[in-house]
């Protein structure tokens, strides 16, 4: 069963919303894995450098600039999840219709305004 979210373009920043988004997922109790620059630790999360496969990603929350998200197109469908989120700043439409044509759901969104209405 896929049931973890991947916040891609994490950061160990407490100023940062990737930040914010790892400890409110795993406030509401989702499962979280991370992906960014630099390798690091949120709460227990630890953040991979690299991209790692994980065979049980729902979701994938985007905190990467379209430009930074290139060299992830292939990784984000090999992970094949059920939805990709663009927060704000992110919106990709090359990603979008990438993720779509592969069926997977996506949606211009803010994972932190989702999860404090109960809606993620």
């Amino acid at each position: 069963m896929k049931d973890t979210t991947l916040v891609l373009g994490a950061s160990e920043n407490p100023a940062r919303y990737s930040n914010l988004a790892i400890k409110s997922l795993l406030k509401n109790g989702f499962k979280v894995k991370a992906v960014g620059n630099r390798r690091g630790n949120v709460e227990g999360v630890e953040i991979n450098s690299q991209p790692i496969h994980f065979e049980d990603i729902d979701t994938i929350t985007l905190y990467l600039g379209p430009k930074n998200q290139e060299q992830y197109y292939d990784y984000i469908l090999r992970l094949n999840p059920n939805r990709i989120i663009f927060n704000p700043g992110t919106e990709n439409c090359v990603l979008k219709d990438l993720a779509n044509s592969n069926g997977i759901i996506t949606e211009y969104a803010c994972t932190l305004v989702m999860l404090s209405l109960k809606q993620f």
